[in-house]
Parts: structure tokens; sequence; C-alpha cells
């Protein structure tokens, strides 16, 4: 126990001492929960050196994250909305493409390890992006909503990136794989449509007396958010997919709107530790001894994804100060790529070096994109003010 209440401790103190810091310079706090993952992990002060519990509880964070912004956002009801996150997210998968195979052909890479290594370009941050979305009040704008939809279409996207791993790591896969996470894509696409001007969902009386009680409360938002993220992992998507969708009928239910202060703690308090995760993923050992081409791929992902995700919203007819930001915003690579790399590496399908590289990458891509979108925000705003907030 005392040792549980030590790095507890320690972890709170370094968050609030980082967060002072981050604070003065209005920087987001998503860089303090890194940098404490790396300064508190098993290579510098070995505060936390059980990584994977750590890395399986913070993963509930991106739960509870995924569950407030479908209590918050506005399902779109013009078809451009739609049309262009597939148009885009499909621009992105094949730009990510080309750069992965333009690095395995210098590299030497096998055609999985150049696929893995696609996997991680059109993969991004959902934590990381929402919350600038949020925190500049653009995640209702039409630019806003356009990125989230693509974030959304890349949680689907999962579904085929985890059947590709499966049938390379010897699994014996049936057709219900493929047509299942299909079939439920397009029932959400339906229930969305169907209750996307519904202002609210009548429960029956019973549940109403949950409002009424603080501790039923708490169980049951936590029974929904992770329930519907429990059934999404069941039939082959994202989990976070899952728990978004219980947000957005949630939201409908004004019986349950005491759910959103209810569990608002729990979130900070889970995608903190969600972060800090990913800094204790980061193998310093390893880094140091592969810094360069660890800090040559970073900084070259950082870039290329930037370049592309400019292209593509330029292309969606946005303006270049918008589609700057926006490849900013879409700049690292995300959590989803870190699942699909531990599956391909405890599946041997790639090799530990481009495993750890990879690990390391992304955990720089997170760490640097937060500074980088600030930075270009500030930019941004000190030539033209009210350009983003308008679109």
């Amino acid at each position: 126990m005392n040792a549980l209440l030590w790095s507890i401790c320690i972890l709170s103190l370094t968050l609030l001492i980082l967060g002072f810091i981050l604070k003065k310079f209005n920087q987001p706090y998503l860089i303090a929960y890194i940098v404490a993952g790396i300064l508190l992990g098993p290579h510098i002060t070995g505060v936390f050196s059980n990584v994977e519990e750590i890395e399986i509880i913070g993963e509930l964070g991106i739960l509870l994250l995924m569950f407030f912004l479908g209590l918050e956002i506005n399902i779109p009801n013009k078809r451009h909305l739609i049309v262009k996150p597939l148009v885009a997210q499909g621009m992105k998968v094949l730009l990510g493409f080309s750069f992965a195979v333009l690095i395995g052909y210098f590299l030497q890479l096998d055609s999985k390890s150049i696929t893995l290594i696609a996997v991680l370009f059109f993969f991004n941050s959902t934590a990381v992006v929402t919350e600038f979305l949020k925190k500049y009040n653009i995640l209702n704008t039409t630019f806003g909503s356009t990125i989230f939809n693509i974030l959304l279409l890349q949680d689907i996207l999962l579904a085929p990136v985890l059947t590709l791993l499966k049938a390379w790591s010897g699994h014996q896969l049936t057709a219900i794989n493929f047509i299942l996470p299909i079939i439920i894509c397009i029932a959400i696409f339906l229930l969305f449509k169907r209750i996307r001007n519904v202002q609210e969902i009548r429960l029956p009386g019973f549940l109403r007396k949950v409002g009424y009680d603080h501790d039923l409360q708490l169980f049951f938002g936590l029974l929904i958010c992770m329930g519907f993220g429990l059934l999404a992992d069941l039939v082959g998507l994202s989990s976070a997919l899952g728990s978004f969708i219980a947000g957005i009928l949630v939201g409908r239910l004004k019986v349950l709107n005491w759910l959103e202060h209810s569990l608002a703690s729990f979130k900070v308090f889970f995608v903190a530790l969600f972060f800090v995760s990913i800094g204790l993923r980061l193998d310093l050992s390893y880094f140091l001894s592969h810094n360069k081409i660890i800090l040559i791929g970073t900084f070259f992902v950082l870039l290329s994804n930037s370049l592309i995700s400019a292209i593509v919203f330029r292309f969606l007819k946005f303006d270049w100060k918008n589609s700057w930001y926006g490849g900013a915003l879409l700049s690292q690579t995300g959590e989803f790529g870190i699942l699909a790399l531990t599956i391909a590496y405890k599946a041997h399908i790639i090799h530990y070096d481009i495993y750890k590289a990879g690990l390391a990458i992304t955990c720089l891509t997170l760490l640097f994109s937060t500074i980088w979108i600030a930075i270009l925000k500030n930019i941004l705003d000190k030539k033209n003010p009210v350009s983003l907030k308008k679109s």
C-alpha cells in the first residue's frame, strides 16, 4: 500500500509542477502527461515499472473521452459533412501508402512492414486532436466537424486493419469477420440519421429514479459507456466508437443529463493516465542507441503527415490557413497505430527493431505535435485572428 500511495503522490506532484509550468506558457496539459510518463517510467526514475497495467487503465480514458464527445457533438445533417471526410481519409490512405512504400524502398523492408508503416500514417490521435478542437471552440464548426468525422472514419477503419493482422498471424477468418462490421456501420449510420433531429428520447419511468441517487448515477454511466465499448469491440469495431455512440444516445436523453457531471472527474483522471502510459512506452535505452533514425523518422512523419493533410484540406476547398492548421492537427500518429504495432509484434509479423522504433516515433510525434499545433495556432491567430473560428 505504501508503494502504491508513493507512486500516486509522486505522479500527482509531477503533473502539478509540469501543469503549472505549461499553464504559464499557455501550452496544453497533454504535454505534461506524456513528459511525466517519460520521467516516471522504468528507464529514468522507475516509479512505474509495470507499464502494461497503466496502459490498460489508461485506455479507459479514451472510452470516456469519446463518450463525452458523443454528448457534445452535433450529428451532421449536411451531405458535404459526410462526403468530405470520406474523400479526405481516402486521400490520406493513398498518400500514406505512397510515403510508406518510399520508406520501405530505402530501408529495404518487406511488404508487411511497409503496410504497418502506412497504418501509422493514416491513424491519428483522437485524444490529441479533439482536445484542441474543444479548447478553441471549433469542434462544431464546418472545419472542426470535418476533422472529427475523419477521426471517426479512422475508428471504423480499425476493423479491417485488425482483420488483416489476424489473417497474417494465422487466425482462421470467416465471412462474418468481414460482413458483421459492415452491417454494424450501416446500422450506426441509419441510427444517426434517425435521431439527428430528435430532441429527447424517452426512457422507462424506473430509470428516471437513477437521477436522484449519485452512486447509481455513477455506475449506470460507467455501464453505458463501457458496455457500448465492449459491444463494439465484440463485433470487430473499435471500443472507442462504441462509447462515442453511447454518448450520442445519452446526449438525447434529457433524463440522463446528470451523467456528464457525474463522470467528468473520471474522464480527466483516466485521459491523463492514458497519456502517461504513452510516455511510459518510450524505451530510452533503445532511443539513445538509435536516436538518429528515430528523430529523423519522427520529424519525417510530422512533416509528411502535415503536408498530406494540408493538401487534403486544400483539395476540400478550405483556405490555406485552415489547411495548414488541419495539417498540424493531423500530423501525429495515433493510439491505434500503437495497437497495430503491438499486435503485429506479438504475432511475429514485424521485427523487434521496427516495433521499438515505431513505438518511439509514435510517442515523440504525440509529444511534438502538441507543441507544433500550439505554435502554428498562435502564428495563424496573429496573422488573422478570426480565420479559424469562422470556418
